[in-house]
């Protein structure tokens, strides 16, 4: 991924870039994320990891990253004789969309407030006289 924002503007971006760009998700996030949105129905975590093709840890840290960020959500299954177990399935592309929305539009507000305490400190350099070396 790109270091600055100018390269990110550079770059060809598809889509799923937003996964990463916005929320700091992995390569690995995406596939399982994705795992997800081409299932019929909830998956556990061991039938995420078998069709990414990772130990089950790995996904497991995966769905977490996943959950924190609202790309997905979780649900308890009990068991008839008790226990449980838990199912991930995505959650709805306009609700994850709008939040991505909220949040380019709070990170444009900061951006715009640091751009204008910048202005406001440094616009006095420009008044005072640059001393010359001689």
């Amino acid at each position: 991924m790109a270091n600055s924002m100018a390269e990110q503007l550079q770059q060809d971006m598809e889509c799923e870039g937003l996964l990463e760009c916005i929320h700091g998700l992995k390569q690995l996030d995406k596939e399982c994320f994705r795992a997800m949105v081409e299932s019929d129905e909830p998956l556990t975590i061991d039938e995420v990891a078998e069709r990414v093709d990772r130990e089950r840890s790995t996904a497991y840290r995966s769905i977490q990253r996943l959950l924190q960020s609202g790309f997905i959500q979780k649900e308890q299954v009990n068991y008839d004789q008790g226990g449980y177990y838990h199912v991930y399935y995505p959650t709805d592309p306009t609700q994850i969309s709008n939040d991505m929305q909220r949040m380019l539009n709070d990170w444009y507000a900061k951006m715009g407030q640091l751009i204008q305490e910048f202005e406001d400190k440094y616009e006095h350099v420009e008044d005072t006289p640059t001393p010359v070396e001689g």
